[in-house]
């Protein structure tokens, strides 16, 4: 039954996202297989609901395509039985445990006093999903082929959606299979103030030379280079000198470098030369899976439901996700609760999504208008120009975000007769928040309008 299962599996992950295949059928197994009766083994009781109540049909139609009989499918939890380890003894000469000892002792100096990393960001614990799959494949390119095909690799998206923990997995990585790699890790701000001081000190030299000696420089929150011309023209040149030899640069930002006031522009064109990556808001999945991943390392109890709980109310990003897990766990011991047990109870409310004020669909269409300088008339009227088109084109993504109205009364509330218009609409705004962070500024700004 493996070869049918893995068989199966290969059928699975073409129907499905790369994140939802990871979460629910990597680990899986066929248990038994008796006249038709299929029992699946899984990982645990989250598994288990999510498989039974979303995927059977499809785990059926690719079972049936194999041959195999379906009369039931039903998923248990596999036990896991790790294999005794059996102790041997080694014999180690005294001028070979010497060099261990200092390639250690070499590798942990360099790794606290050189080069800024944080040995806690690793790619092991860094939860893929769709939100951020495109920038780990990158990633994991750039570990067995530094200053190669992502040179530079330019890493964007907005506050605590794990930039600083992926390029320093990057970092922690390279140093792993490389010891001796000069690998540093820096933020922008640092970057800036170490120049200030070199430059007063008279020690310009030197500041060169430390950046030009590298093998791997990642430069973080590039975003705050703003306005600072210098830091920019000596960054330029330690850029072009360490690509010139092949040396990775790794970058992140909040934003595209096109999309930062001030930045030279032929700094902002280099520093896209590999292309940019982003990582976006996770999806349900995603962060279910980020939840699981964090409840497995601290060993903690939390049942499915609060998960899918926690997971549902917080639309924010991945900081405040992990923050409201760890509070209700607090919560949890400090009361002798279970977590579902606070939640149920009313003793904690998660919701990172709603705003205090309630509001109509009529209000949202008022102050978007308002925003664009538009009357109501004109923006929910049958105009093509660009401006009333995609002032109408956010209405209809905010009353779908924010109200959750149905595309039909969506089509009803801004005066278009298809359904379809609304669908394009939401799909247009959501595509161009990839790229537009100026368009996000405007909805974060109309936001504040609408529940101010």
């Amino acid at each position: 039954m493996y070869d049918v299962w893995k068989n199966a599996l290969e059928f699975i992950e073409q129907q499905i996202s790369p994140a939802n295949y990871s979460t629910w059928f990597e680990d899986t197994s066929i248990l038994s297989s008796e006249n038709g009766d299929i029992v699946i083994g899984v990982k645990n009781s989250f598994h288990v609901k999510q498989l039974r109540s979303r995927y059977v049909d499809l785990i059926t139609k690719a079972l049936e395509n194999h041959n195999i009989k379906v009369n039931s499918i039903d998923f248990e939890i596999k036990t896991s039985h790790k294999p005794k380890i059996r102790s041997r003894e080694i014999t180690i000469s005294s001028e070979l445990l010497k060099n261990r000892i200092k390639n250690i002792k070499k590798t942990k100096d360099h790794t606290h006093h050189q080069t800024g990393l944080n040995s806690k960001y690793t790619l092991e614990n860094f939860v893929i999903g769709s939100n951020n799959d495109l920038a780990v494949s990158a990633a994991k390119s750039i570990i067995d082929a530094p200053g190669t095909r992502f040179n530079p690799f330019f890493l964007y998206g907005g506050p605590g959606l794990g930039k600083t923990h992926l390029v320093q997995a990057i970092g922690n990585a390279l140093l792993n299979k490389n010891p001796d790699l000069k690998i540093l890790y820096t933020p922008i701000s640092d970057f800036y103030s170490d120049f200030i001081d070199s430059v007063k000190l008279g020690k310009g030299k030197d500041f060169n030379l430390k950046f030009r000696k590298l093998d791997c420089l990642i430069i973080d929150d590039f975003q705050f280079i703003v306005g600072k011309e210098k830091s920019q023209e000596e960054f330029f040149n330690i850029f072009n000198d360490l690509y010139q030899l092949n040396k990775q640069i790794i970058i992140t930002s909040d934003r595209l470098p096109s999309q930062i006031k001030s930045v030279d522009e032929r700094l902002a064109s280099r520093l896209t030369w590999a292309g940019a990556f982003d990582l976006q808001l996770p999806k349900f999945e995603d962060k279910c899976a980020i939840l699981r991943a964090k409840a497995e390392a601290i060993s903690a109890e939390i049942e499915p439901e609060a998960i899918e709980y926690i997971a549902e109310n917080v639309n924010t990003n991945i900081r405040d996700l992990e923050g409201e897990f760890s509070t209700i766990l607090l919560m949890s011991e400090v009361r002798g609760l279970t977590p579902l047990e606070l939640i149920n109870n009313g003793s904690i409310s998660v919701n990172k999504t709603s705003r205090l004020k309630k509001v109509t669909p009529k209000q949202i269409v008022e102050k978007v208008a308002k925003y664009y300088n538009l009357t109501i008339k004109e923006m929910c009227g049958k105009s093509r120009v660009t401006h009333i088109k995609t002032a109408r084109q956010i209405t209809m993504f905010l009353l779908s975000k924010e109200l959750s109205l149905s595309t039909n009364k969506i089509a009803a509330e801004v005066g278009v007769k298809d359904h379809t218009t609304v669908m394009h609409g939401i799909k247009k705004i959501e595509n161009d928040l990839k790229l537009n962070f100026t368009l996000r500024d405007q909805i974060e700004e109309i936001k504040e309008k609408i529940y101010g």
